[in-house]
């Protein structure tokens, strides 16, 4: 089902989804399920499954460094499709621009759709640690509304290259990111609502938020958005703080503020134990406020760890 149906068929109920992470190349599939069956309890009607970018590592050849092109956390849709399987639940695997030839976005695209998959989420992704900006890939999307358009037509039956139209038409519902605190790359906020209004208008259906800690900046990020003309159901995405390197890493990765009184309640603790449960603490009265402003959807980043996200559900579903 589209998460767009979802939504609908909650009639106003803010519903319970989650993000995940595949494991490291050579781990078990089992450690994720650990993580998934704790929170089936508040009966997710989606699941996220990131998509990580291509990455250099370096092999040690008799003292010699050989530098390779690998992907260290694939299987995506191969998870999304066994996650599908074994809980019998909706996933959404996430596409990157980065990475990607528009070709090889055709063939996951056309795996997704005989799997049965009818969600995805489009994002441009991040540039490879090695560059100092995004860089597409040769025969790729530059921009996500790129990458939205070419999905969307997908739906009409049209391939690329115009080789193939067919009436075996793919449906899916496109999902794109966006920031309440503006991307690190946006010349300005206005710039990039405009940016999300060219996602919408290329196809997108509904908008998952970047993490963010004040709440204030989600209520204001949305009034804008809708000022713009954009009335698709917008979701806000929920990290808790779960370790003190938390203060200095996401503002710095994502270009974020935190409210002072979480900054002090962390500063304070003793260790990351101390740490883990004022983040969990804080989550659970950002996400209350959320839902008493009416957000479709709570949905949290779990990065691959249930045990905090479990503890936030039980006191907000």
């Amino acid at each position: 089902m589209k998460v767009t149906d979802h939504i609908k068929n909650a009639k106003g109920k803010t519903l319970f989804s989650f993000e995940l992470i595949p494991p490291q190349k050579g781990r078990s599939i089992q450690e994720l399920y650990n993580n998934i069956d704790p929170l089936m309890e508040f009966i997710p009607p989606f699941i996220d499954v990131t998509t990580s970018r291509e990455e250099f590592i370096y092999i040690d050849r008799d003292g010699l460094l050989d530098k390779k092109l690998t992907r260290m956390r694939p299987g995506t849709v191969g998870i999304c499709a066994s996650i599908k399987h074994k809980y019998n639940v909706d996933t959404i695997p996430h596409v990157l621009c980065g990475g990607f030839t528009k070709e090889e976005t055709e063939y996951l695209l056309v795996d997704c759709h005989y799997l049965g998959i009818d969600n995805v989420m489009a994002l441009r992704g991040d540039a490879m640690k090695e560059e100092k900006y995004f860089v597409p890939s040769k025969g790729g999307h530059s921009y996500a509304n790129e990458l939205v358009k070419q999905i969307a037509n997908m739906n009409k039956g049209q391939f690329l290259h115009e080789v193939i139209e067919s009436d075996n038409k793919s449906d899916f519902c496109i999902g794109v990111a966006a920031y309440p605190e503006k991307h690190l790359e946006a010349p300005s906020m206005d710039a990039d609502i405009r940016r999300l209004k060219d996602k919408v208008a290329a196809g997108a259906d509904y908008v998952v938020t970047q993490m963010f800690f004040d709440n204030k900046k989600y209520f204001a990020f949305v009034e804008n958005a809708r000022a713009a003309g954009i009335d698709i159901p917008i979701i806000p995405g929920i990290k808790p703080v779960a370790v003190k390197r938390h203060l200095q890493l996401l503002p710095q990765v994502f270009r974020l503020d935190m409210p002072d009184e979480l900054v002090k309640a962390v500063e304070s603790c003793k260790n990351n134990a101390a740490v883990r449960e004022v983040g969990i603490e804080f989550a659970i009265q950002q996400s209350k406020e959320l839902m008493e402003y009416g957000v479709p959807v709570l949905h949290y980043y779990s990065m691959g760890k249930s045990d905090n996200i479990h503890k936030i559900a039980s006191q907000v579903f």
